[in-house]
This record gives structure tokens, C-alpha cells and sequence, in this order.
């Protein structure tokens, strides 16, 4: 895979990202650097990554031994919290740590996020290396820099735009993934699908099991993210469409977060994904065949999720903090048709519901 390289972050791959990343940590000379990890990819990556850097050449491998130090947060979403930031900011204290200190997030999505977060507002901002370990921090959530901890259950609530100086993809993290990791990130592959063309979610569909998903498949989801966030990198316009099927999906994930029927970012975005494929051809008269079709090729990889009248009210209750609102007004991102998005849509509560009311029919 090429490397991507553009004004405000690199995206590096596997052999040559590892060369890169050391010949940086060379060149910035950094006092600190922290291994953030969380309980599986400390088990399962952080030996593998270190030794991958240090056997660059010997000098990168004495500033690792001589001037790292490691934390490990506890696995899962809820970890993402102000409280475990806390922890994260007082142990760097401790530990004398300055602006020439670098953080390299070794994990999926919720150690990039709430690393990302913590770098960027450790005295004001230091360097951080985002190493994405899973699906969903390779396609989406280590690159475009958003940073946040989730708060009171709202998701992201907390955070701001700062990017990642590298982000180093290795492939091979992939193999210690169980399938419901994955289908946590190819989610949001299906999502880029939508939004981008046809002709890329034709090959999306050609999917028949997990491990049909191809690096080039991969790749291509990276790209559309990438040529987005491009153009619009603190989504003031454009960089709205990477929230399609995230409106619902996001207030579905928070309002089972921390409950016995909690779900994976990619298993409600999946569900959020159809709720506002619907929404779309109520509003945008996008083509009832093609939500048929979304539908259809979604529910093989995912499974069904039973909502009560109650749930969906507390759902939609949960749109009013979602952060593309103006005026209290819950505003969607949709689509006319394949790979043609639209921003500011706003939708009503009876057109939510009968959206919810298709998906579990």
C-alpha cells in the first residue's frame, strides 16, 4: 500500500511506516515517549511493535529502552472517560514528562480517540503517532483528528481537532482479531461505500463473508476518508458526509453504553446506516429498491436488534446532543443516491419511527 502524505498528517504502511517512524523519533529527539496501550493490544501487539521499531537500527532501539515508559488502560468503550484521562495526564506528571514527549496510541479506536485527546491538551498539545490495531481505527477512527472521551454517556461529547503527526498502519495487527472486531469496522467500509460511489459500493457488495475483504478494499476505504477530510478538515461542510448513519447510530450506541445489550461502534452504526438509508428515500426520494438492497446486504454480517417504543424514545431524547445540531434542531446526514450525500437534513420524529419500524419489519 502507498503512503499517503498530506499537509497536516502521513498515513505509513508496514515495513517502510516502521523505517519512517524511526527515523522521526531520530530527528525529534524526544525526552519521553509513552506506549499507550489498552489490555489486549498490550497482550497481543505491544512486543510486536517494539520489536518491529527497534530492530530499525540501534539508536531508535536505545531511545525506546532508555526513555519509554508504558500504560495500559482497561479494554473497552468505557475506558474513554475524563476519568481514565485523568489517570493517563497524572501519570506523565509523575514521570517528568514535557512538550518534547511523544504519546504513540498503540490500539483501536477508543486508545487513538482518548490518546489523541490526552496529547492534545498535556501542557497544550504534544506530539502523538496514532498505530491503529483494529478494523475500525484503520479505516476511520486514527485518521482525520478527531480526538474525545465520551461524558454522561454522550459519545465524543468531550474532545477537539488535533492530528496525529504519523499515523502507522500495519496490517498484520489484522490477525489478532476476532470477527466481531471486525465487523466493528467494516461498518464503517460500507459507510465510505454509500457516500462515495457506486462503482465502490458495487465492489463492497461483492462481499461474501469476512474474509473476502481485501487491503485493496481496505485501502480504498482509507482514501475516501482521506480525500474528505482533505478538503474540509475541521468539518465545517463536506466532512459531515463521514457521519452518515451516524446520527441514530452514535444515540443508539450511547444509550445502550454500559448496559447488558451494549453494542460496538460498528454494530449501531450498521443499524444507523439503514435507519437513515430509509430517512434518505423519505426525504431525499432515494430509490426504495436500493434501501431493499442496503438493508438486505447490512443484516448478513449483523444481527438484528430489538428496539422497545421505550428505547426509541430515548433514542431520539439522545438526538438533541448531537453535535451537528443547530438550534436544538437534530439535523441528519443522507443521500439522494449512491455516492451523492447531503448535509443539513432536517427530520421529524414520526419519520424516525417509521424508519425504526422498517429496519425491524
Amino acid at each position: 500500500m502507498r503512503p499517503i502524505i498530506k499537509e497536516n498528517f502521513s498515513i505509513l504502511f508496514n515495513e517502510n511506516g516502521y523505517l519512517e517512524l524511526a527515523d522521526f523519533i531520530l530527528k525529534k529527539n524526544y525526552q519521553n515517549i509513552l506506549f499507550l496501550t489498552d489490555a489486549n493490544t498490550e497482550k497481543y501487539c505491544l512486543k510486536s511493535f517494539k520489536k518491529s521499531i527497534c530492530n530499525i537500527n540501534s539508536k531508535v532501539s536505545k531511545i525506546i529502552d532508555s526513555n519509554s515508559f508504558y500504560y495500559s488502560l482497561p479494554h473497552g468503550e468505557s475506558s474513554k472517560n475524563i476519568n481514565e484521562s485523568i489517570k493517563v495526564w497524572d501519570f506523565l506528571i509523575q514521570n517528568g514528562f514535557k512538550r518534547n514527549s511523544l504519546i504513540i496510541n498503540l490500539g483501536g479506536g477508543m486508545v487513538t480517540d482518548i490518546g489523541g485527546f490526552i496529547s492534545s491538551t498535556f501542557m497544550r498539545g504534544i506530539d502523538f503517532v496514532n498505530v491503529p490495531t483494529t478494523l475500525l481505527g484503520i479505516v476511520d477512527a486514527s485518521i482525520g483528528g478527531k480526538t474525545g472521551v465520551d461524558f454522561k454517556n454522550l459519545k465524543n461529547i468531550i474532545g477537539k481537532f488535533e492530528f496525529a503527526k504519523i499515523i502507522l498502519i500495519d496490517d498484520s495487527f489484522l490477525e489478532t482479531l476476532n470477527d466481531q472486531q471486525i465487523i466493528s469496522g467494516f461498518a464503517e467500509m460500507i459507510k465510505h461505500a454509500l457516500i462515495d460511489s457506486p462503482n465502490h459500493w458495487n465492489t463492497i457488495r461483492e462481499i461474501k463473508s469476512l474474509k473476502n475483504i481485501s487491503k485493496d478494499m481496505v485501502y480504498n476505504s482509507i482514501l475516501t476518508k482521506v480525500n474528505i477530510i482533505e478538503k474540509d478538515p475541521i468539518e465545517k461542510d463536506i466532512r459531515k458526509y463521514l457521519n452518515y448513519g451516524h446520527t441514530l447510530g452514535h444515540a443508539i450506541e450511547s444509550y445502550l453504553l454500559g448496559t447488558k445489550r451494549e453494542l460496538l461502534h460498528g454494530e449501531a452504526i450498521s443499524v444507523g446506516i439503514i435507519l437513515e438509508s430509509y430517512l434518505s428515500c423519505l426525504r431525499c426520494k432515494f430509490d426504495i429498491n436500493k434501501v431493499n438492497q442496503i438493508k438486505s446486504f447490512v443484516m448478513k454480517f449483523y444481527k438484528k436488534i430489538d428496539f422497545t417504543a421505550t428505547d426509541i424514545e430515548m433514542v431520539i431524547k439522545l438526538l438533541k446532543y448531537d453535535k451537528k445540531n443547530i438550534n436544538d434542531n437534530a439535523l441528519f446526514v443522507l443521500i439522494r443516491n449512491i455516492g451523492d450525500p447531503t448535509t443539513n437534513n432536517e427530520v421529524n420524529i414520526k419519520e424516525i419511527k417509521e424508519a425504526f419500524r422498517f429496519y425491524q419489519d
